[in-house]
């Protein structure tokens, strides 16, 4: 009998033991439903957080767009007052001359500009007739589109046949005849109504030039070379004796030795480390190639882009970086009878980018120029230089 309670007494323990285990799965069950269901809720309210916030920003790209719009016509704007500003300065400068900073006595100034202008006279007397300098530029005129953002193009400058001759890029090794300006304007961008001559080595740079019916340009070893156009062969050729050479312009670095002619014959432009950082020009025998003379110019190499020679004074083209306006900002005379304070400051008007090279052609009074791809030709309008 008593063992019959004590098994009863034992089922009725397990029973109650199994209901609490039952009970705590239960009440673990409803908590993690209770979390399931606050987890959907919490999704559920960070997704529409996530498409507000999506909204908002489509809406403040919008804003951001239509303000940048906003301020690209404002600095477009803005660009065009500047060039008209740069115009406006451009005309009073010439109108206008710069204010004397001291006072000096009439007479004494009088006196002393009448000294000088007999010192000049009397030195002229004793030198070429080529006494023109610039005094601005008159017309630009674009010729034509053709070939890659560097190269050369020119006349002969000493023969009157007409012919144009281009040197497309900085290391090439085909010059380009055209029978006349005609056909250079003409022809397609391929060049097909030229006459396709192959040099004996390539060149270097773009500062080459015709003169005479020979190319002058300078090879990649940095030769100086006279090819005669007439029967396609190589007449002369010399190395420069300056040693050292660099850039001798800091916006066209592919060009070391630039060649250029004005009444007076054929230049050297270049620039070596022991003049740094300045430009030096030298004079050169068209026929023989000999160097006659040599000078070191106060023109800095810096931010140049290309120089002339007229009447035997180098004018040295800069710009910027960031292609701007291009001007002459730096004057030499070998004859010491123009200075850089007196010289005007010429703008070009503003065009592409930069200029490759610059050719002056003394029988024209023109400049052909290579500007990012486009031919143009700058007319000049000159004035005596006594006149500075």
């Amino acid at each position: 009998m008593r063992a019959l309670v004590l098994l009863l007494t034992a089922a009725c323990l397990a029973g109650a033991q199994h209901q609490a285990l039952i009970d705590y799965l239960e009440r673990r069950l409803l908590a993690i439903e209770d979390r399931i269901t606050l987890w959907h809720e919490q999704t559920t309210r960070y997704a529409a957080e996530l498409r507000e916030l999506k909204q908002q920003m489509v809406a403040q790209l919008d804003n951001l767009d239509k303000e940048k719009e906003s301020l690209r016509l404002n600095l477009d704007g803005v660009g065009a007052r500047v060039d008209r500003v740069e115009r406006e300065m451009d005309y009073m400068e010439t109108q206008n001359g710069a204010p004397p900073c001291v006072d000096v006595d009439d007479k004494l100034v009088e006196q002393q500009v009448t000294q000088v202008k007999e010192r000049n006279k009397a030195r002229y007397a004793q030198l070429s007739d080529c006494s023109e300098m610039i005094s601005s530029i008159k017309a630009m005129k674009i010729v034509k589109k053709l070939g890659g953002p560097k190269g050369m193009w020119t006349k002969d400058v000493g023969g009157a046949s007409g012919k144009v001759y281009v040197l497309n890029g900085t290391d090439q090794g085909t010059v380009y005849e055209f029978a006349s300006l005609q056909d250079f304007t003409g022809s397609p961008d391929d060049a097909s109504l030229a006459r396709a001559l192959s040099l004996p080595s390539l060149w270097q740079g773009t500062g080459h030039l015709v003169y005479q019916h020979h190319l002058y340009y300078v090879s990649d070893q940095l030769r100086v070379l006279k090819y005669d156009l007439r029967n396609a062969s190589l007449a002369d050729s010399v190395v420069f004796p300056a040693a050292d050479h660099v850039p001798v312009y800091g916006l066209t670095p592919e060009t070391v030795i630039d060649l250029a002619v004005d009444e007076e014959g054929l230049w050297v432009v270049h620039a070596t480390r022991r003049n740094l950082p300045h430009i030096s020009l030298a004079k050169m025998d068209a026929r023989t190639l000999d160097l006659e003379q040599s000078w070191d110019t106060p023109c800095p190499t810096e931010n140049a882009e290309a120089s002339f020679v007229i009447c035997g004074t180098l004018y040295v083209v800069y710009n910027t970086p960031q292609p701007g306006r291009s001007r002459v900002q730096c004057v030499f005379d070998v004859n010491g009878l123009v200075s850089g304070e007196e010289a005007p400051l010429v703008y070009f008007p503003k065009r592409y980018g930069a200029h490759s090279s610059l050719k002056y052609n003394p029988r024209e009074q023109l400049l052909y120029a290579w500007d990012d791809g486009y031919q143009m030709v700058y007319r000049l309008v000159m004035k005596p230089k006594l006149e500075v």
